[in-house]
């Protein structure tokens, strides 16, 4: 429309000045020009019409734009009078806000995510389906001397060394709810699959012998709700703030349920065998609640981002573990220790559709008490992970997201792959 504001007055300005050009005194007679003179002044009528309509038609379409950035009272457009046309030798009159501009999107922006709590919240009554599969391996030796030295070159007794190698496969389902703009629900229920293979010796058996013990689980996991909520609007170079509260039950097979490879006691002067579940659990056996606080600082081209959590298990009492032949041995109360959390990263979008995010993880475990004492070879353990993550929208609703995680202390998975595809509803 304003190309053809601006031919208009061209063509205005053409006319007038052929008008000039063409009544040169001393060319023609006095009827001829008289009559080309008329010609001209009708065209140039003519021209002033069209440009005053064009004016017109720009002002409807400033209006009807300003009206469309807010909202009448009733909720419908009211109809409008028509402006009256501009005249030409004045300019284009200003045209007034009408209602209030939209609001401005004060959500967290979008990164590849690589920890388990996303940074952008469910928008309200929509629902996002979440499937994952995560793979997990991790490597460990052990050597251990049970017995007593004469001189440092020799040991009366045996030693123990055991080679574990472990495979841990989990198929998530998760569903997140908006219940407002800035308060998100997530239930999360997991499939696990384990299986450990470990070379060992038996433990006071008295042979040099190696055996490798194969052993496996498959079950539910531990079902976990969660509630998030973003504390603060946020913005341009503003951190954007998300409180959040788990709840983790105790619905996987727990260590206490399986059945261990003891004769008798596994503890004492007479315990035989290897001193390993026969089947792997695949919960931890505990309550636990986790409240945790996740930040994202938008920096251009970049976004910054983590989180710090902790996770407390709650004890229980007259625990006891089985054993083969249908005994149980007696263990009183177990108290899991608390988990201090941190991670942090960056996230660089590339474009519209793929972004990429690189960050740290990593956990404090405090030491398993039983009885109200530290459990015999309980020790706080330190877990790092160094993770990549890489994102692809494939359409508006649905996202692929894998991550890689690399273990950086002894204790931690050595590898770690989580492949997730959100779908919003």
């Amino acid at each position: 429309m304003q190309r053809t504001l601006c031919a208009g007055a061209a063509g205005l300005l053409m006319v007038a000045a052929q008008a000039t050009a063409q009544v040169a005194p001393g060319e023609r007679s006095n009827a001829a020009l008289a009559a080309e003179l008329a010609e001209l002044k009708q065209a140039l009528a003519e021209q002033r019409a069209l440009l005053d309509e064009l004016r017109r038609q720009v002002n409807e379409e400033r209006l009807a734009a300003t009206r469309g950035a807010g909202v009448s009272g009733a909720g419908q457009s009211q109809p409008q009078p028509q402006p009256a046309p501009v005249p030409a030798a004045s300019a284009a009159p200003a045209v007034a806000t009408v209602g209030q501009p939209p609001r401005r999107d004060n959500k967290p922006p979008e990164v590849a995510p690589i920890f388990e709590s996303p940074g952008v919240l469910t928008a309200r009554g929509k629902y996002v389906i979440e499937p994952s599969f995560q793979f997990g391996y991790s490597s460990s030796n052990r050597v251990a001397l049970v017995g007593y030295t004469i001189i440092p070159a020799l040991l009366v007794g045996l030693i123990d060394v055991r080679e574990v190698k472990r495979n841990t496969s989990t198929a998530t389902l998760s569903g997140r709810y908006g219940l407002t703009n800035r308060t998100e629900l997530e239930l999360r229920v997991p499939y696990i699959y384990r299986s450990d293979s470990t070379v060992s010796r038996e433990l006071f058996a008295g042979t040099a012998v190696e055996k490798v013990f194969d052993v496996s689980g498959r079950a539910l996991g531990d079902v976990e709700l969660a509630v998030r909520h973003q504390l603060n609007d946020g913005g341009a170079d503003k951190p954007y703030y998300v409180a959040g509260l788990r709840l983790k039950s105790r619905t996987g097979k727990d260590p206490f349920e399986v059945v261990t490879d003891c004769q008798r006691r596994c503890v004492g002067e007479n315990a035989t065998g290897t001193g390993l579940p026969l089947e792997l659990p695949t919960g931890s056996g505990f309550y636990g609640v986790q409240p945790s606080l996740t930040w994202l600082y938008p920096n251009d081209p970049a976004v910054l981002f983590g989180s710090v959590s902790y996770l407390y298990n709650f004890q229980r009492k007259n625990l006891s573990r089985r054993v083969l032949d249908g005994e149980w041995e007696p263990l009183g109360t177990i108290r899991p220790g608390a988990v201090i959390g941190f991670n942090f990263g960056v996230g660089l979008a590339l474009n519209e559709k793929t972004s990429l995010s690189f960050g740290y993880d990593h956990s404090s475990i405090a030491r398993t008490r039983q009885n109200g004492t530290p459990s015999p070879g309980s020790v706080r353990t330190q877990l790092g992970t160094l993770l990549v993550g890489f994102s692809y929208r494939l359409n508006p609703k649905r996202t692929v997201n894998v991550s890689v995680g690399a273990g950086l202390t002894r204790d931690t998975p050595d590898v770690s792959l989580l492949l997730r595809i959100p779908t919003s509803m």
